[in-house]
């Protein structure tokens, strides 16, 4: 290909980005609120939540030590700091129903065979072990403390 061709190849690939720009630029500039509508805006509420990303790993097999027992973890994380999984607790077992690391914070809720659905948030302290509390949501009144010995 001679220089010249490349040389109009290449000017013709620029305008054509610099007219796709224009109209983009136009295109939003005519979704732009109206400056009445401009000071309702940011006083209203809004409906996308900004959310940390997950500040440290939570996957794998490890204890949560209660107040009232103890419970095997076995959890996965995925790369939006969702948590899945199961857990034991002596003969009772149970399925994390949803759950989380939201920066340096943990929750996850367990319904358990047995009935209870229990509550656990919990925070990642400077050593980097996890404690936080446990209830019941079936029966609120039934609370515990809970800790990690392993550091996350």
């Amino acid at each position: 290909m001679s220089l010249s061709r490349r040389m109009t190849k290449r000017l013709a690939t620029a305008a054509a980005a610099a007219a796709a720009a224009v109209v983009l630029s136009a295109t939003a500039a005519g979704l732009a609120a109206p400056a009445s509508a401009a000071g309702a805006a940011a006083t209203a509420p809004s409906a996308v939540q900004s959310v940390r990303a997950p500040g440290f790993f939570a996957g794998g097999v490890w204890y949560i030590y209660q107040s009232n027992a103890t419970v095997k973890v076995d959890l996965t994380q995925d790369a939006a700091g969702h948590l899945y999984g199961t857990v034991t607790s002596g003969n009772t077992v149970g399925t994390l129903r949803d759950g989380a690391v939201d920066g340096q914070n943990i929750y996850f809720t367990i319904g358990w065979s047995h009935g209870p659905v229990g509550r656990y948030t919990g925070v990642r302290g400077p050593d980097g072990r996890l404690s936080g509390t446990t209830f019941d949501l079936t029966n609120p009144s039934s609370q515990a403390t809970w800790f990690t010995e392993r550091s996350f």
